[in-house]
């Protein structure tokens, strides 16, 4: 396979994940180049990779100056500064792998799948499930005719508790305004793999959910700002609990964010959580995403679907049922476990899937993303069922529509 070079724009926790493949696979990506306002990140992904002091850069428009200097580009900026870099890197004729969701305007979606396909432009979008053995598998039952025509759909999407309080009340995520709706920002991927499994067109859309339970009116009497300012109260959120006690289940995704910088001390997370971002009380931040929401969707032909996201779930991970004329899938991400039931015979089978024992996560999606976006960049996939722009502009329109059928009062939306 041709050895694939790109640039990295945004060097925070998923533009990282992306560029490690580098190190691990040299002979198919070369990362050569690296934007981000933060120097701490920048000079992290500059070590990592060796690269060139002229092809590092304070900010991307920086990157846009220069003649094309790489094959690609990795555009993991936070969600409402996806739009210009991303037509920025079309005008100069890079391939692009871009961070999901594509922008938070439905016209920007489309504006960037128009421009790249004028263009000529490759370019895949990080629905990362797709590239899961756990969905691929079930993409490929549902294809071979196993439970004959799919009639529902039922997807559960368990954010969990401590996850939905690091990104969606303290973390980037929280204020939808400056980012993007939880179902969005979030659940894209899920209305990506609905739809995908599916294979239709969705056709309208309801939608329910609000924030619940993370509101001042739930914080604990005499409760402080921080959970750093001496709070006595038994809290699953206690910030010190989260981000230093409990590194074994919490630190490898969190403890670097909370730090600011990569394999943090806990003398450095200690002091990040006494002035930053992560430190305060869930209580008493300034956010507004949802922290439970369900959405209604019927597809052509009839299909329905319908999905719920809850941050009210100790696990992280997704589970799915899928009902059809001949038989039904159940399926449970989290142990890499899908069961086929057959209605003639009424046996139940096992299906067996690889696990996937890599650092990677998403069961392996980032990984299996990574691989198919350098084999289809050097022309070399083989595949099906690429997360290519156009595609996953249209599947946003589904979270786009839920959203809006939310804040009215649950309308159905067509699309």
């Amino acid at each position: 396979m041709k050895q694939i070079s790109t640039i990295l724009i945004g060097a925070g926790a998923r533009g990282t994940i992306y560029t490690d493949y580098a190190l691990e696979h040299p002979k198919k990506l070369k990362v050569v180049g690296v934007a981000d306002p933060s120097g701490i990140r920048r000079n992290e992904i500059v070590q990592k990779h060796n690269i060139a002091a002229e092809n590092c850069f304070n900010s991307w428009e920086d990157v846009f100056t220069r003649d094309k200097f790489a094959d690609t580009v990795i555009i993991c900026t936070q969600d409402k500064m996806h739009f210009a870099p991303a037509m920025a890197a079309i005008k100069k004729g890079y391939d692009i792998l871009l961070e999901k969701p594509i922008s938070p305007s439905p016209d920007e979606c489309f504006a960037i799948a128009d421009a790249a396909e004028t263009m000529g432009i490759k370019m895949l979008v990080c629905h990362v499930l797709r590239y899961t053995n756990f969905f691929s598998n079930i993409k490929q039952l549902i294809d071979s005719g196993s439970i004959g025509d799919v009639v529902s759909v039922v997807h559960n999407e368990n954010v969990g508790n401590i996850h939905h309080s690091h990104s969606y009340v303290r973390g980037n995520w929280a204020d939808t305004k400056a980012s993007s709706p939880m179902i969005l920002a979030k659940a894209s991927h899920d209305t990506d793999i609905i739809q995908w499994l599916i294979g239709k067109k969705c056709l309208r859309v309801s939608s329910f959910g609000s924030l619940t339970y993370f509101t001042r009116e739930h914080c604990p009497e005499g409760a402080p700002p921080r959970c750093t300012d001496g709070c006595g109260h038994d809290c699953p959120y206690d910030t010190r609990k989260v981000y230093i006690q409990d590194v074994m289940e919490y630190g490898d995704w969190f403890r670097p964010v909370a730090a600011g910088c990569a394999n943090p001390t806990d003398s450095q997370v200690e002091a990040a959580l006494k002035t930053g971002p992560y430190g305060r009380c869930v209580f008493q931040c300034d956010n507004n995403a949802v922290d439970h929401q369900t959405v209604n969707m019927e597809f052509e032909g009839g299909v329905t679907a319908m999905f719920s996201m809850s941050s009210f779930t100790p696990e992280i991970g997704r589970t799915i049922k899928i009902m059809g004329t001949k038989g039904q899938i159940r399926g449970d991400m989290e142990n890499n476990d899908i069961i086929l039931t057959d209605f003639l015979t009424r046996e139940k089978r096992q299906i067996g899937i690889p696990s996937f024992g890599g650092h990677y996560g998403h069961g392996g999606g980032d990984e299996g993303l990574m691989n198919a976006f350098c084999a289809y960049m050097s022309g070399e996939y083989t595949g099906s069922g690429l997360s290519e722009i156009r595609v996953s502009a249209e599947n946003h329109n589904i979270s786009f529509a839920a959203e809006k059928s939310r804040i009215n009062g649950g309308k159905v939306i067509e699309l």
